[in-house]
């Protein structure tokens, strides 16, 4: 009896072990699955006249999560923060991500800013949402370094308040932050530097860096884990000019901090839902991200 029980317990355990052996050899293969958002903005038009029917045609393209730019008044769209995330859900999109944001304001205007500011993060973690973007500034940051400066705090006083409820808050580039320089320095670098890492992430635009005279690549290498987010973005649709080498950017993904890629696209050969889909299509197709 004892030594039945033996052999069937030793059976057992190799049997278990194959399993397990199985199991870890088939995650390996398995490839990793690609994440990729669209930044409503590209379809604004659709959204304005067919919210929900513009979001179904998203989810059916292939995206897998959603980056807004329709926040008003405490709503994504005219619908609640927990409508629009269940709109999105249904129709197999996360919505982690939203473009919105407030002037630099003066020592009057600084506590009715930031009663905005807690209204509008109020809103984005009711619906889970996992970033906020600010994409421009006002006249202030361009004309001098102390208006720079000055939304320098601001950004970082806003980026406190969204880590408090579990948000991290950044900035959007075009390319005048490339082409506009202090000291010597592109007003770009300057924010880099000068923003608190903790409190400020950064969105880089591909596109307009590279029409700001600057190269992804050098920005990754300088200030290295800065760039959680990019949008991936051509002059009309990905791949269409022939001018961006997303391959050799994309190679370089873990040192600029990389965690979530967003198509956008704001120029079009067709029509703009037509676009966004060639656009993903294009990613995958070049096994691109």
């Amino acid at each position: 009896m004892n030594i039945k029980r033996s052999s069937l317990k030793f059976l057992f355990f190799v049997g278990v072990m194959a399993f397990i052996l199985q199991g870890i050899m088939s995650w390996k293969t398995q490839p990793k699955e690609k994440h990729i958002g669209l930044q409503l903005y590209s379809v604004k038009d659709d959204m304005k006249k067919d919210v929900k029917g513009t979001v179904a045609k998203v989810g059916k393209m292939g995206y897998t999560f959603v980056e807004a730019a329709g926040f008003k008044d405490g709503k994504f769209y005219d619908m609640t923060p927990l409508e629009f995330k269940k709109l999105c859900e249904t129709n197999g999109l996360q919505f982690i991500g939203s473009h919105t944001g407030q002037n630099l304001p003066d020592a009057a205007n600084w506590d009715k800013t930031m009663a905005w500011w807690d209204m509008c993060i109020d809103a984005h973690a009711a619906a889970g949402v996992k970033w906020i973007v600010q994409p421009w500034m006002s006249k202030e940051g361009y004309s001098s370094l102390e208006g720079l400066k000055n939304y320098i705090k601001y950004f970082n006083a806003v980026g406190e308040k969204c880590n408090a409820k579990g948000i991290r808050f950044g900035y959007h580039n075009h390319d005048k932050e490339f082409t506009t320089v202090f000291e010597g320095k592109p007003i770009y670098d300057w924010m880099l530097e000068l923003t608190d890492p903790q409190k400020v992430m950064f969105e880089l635009d591909l596109y307009w860096i590279m029409q700001g005279g600057k190269k992804p690549v050098d920005y990754f290498n300088k200030y290295p884990g800065r760039f959680m987010l990019w949008h991936i973005k051509d002059e009309k649709e990905l791949g269409e000019s022939g001018d961006m080498d997303f391959k050799k950017i994309f190679a370089s993904k873990e040192k600029a901090g990389l965690q979530y890629g967003i198509v956008e696209v704001e120029r079009y050969n067709f029509e703009p839902l037509v676009s966004c889909k060639k656009s993903l299509e294009y990613l995958k197709s070049n096994g691109i991200y």
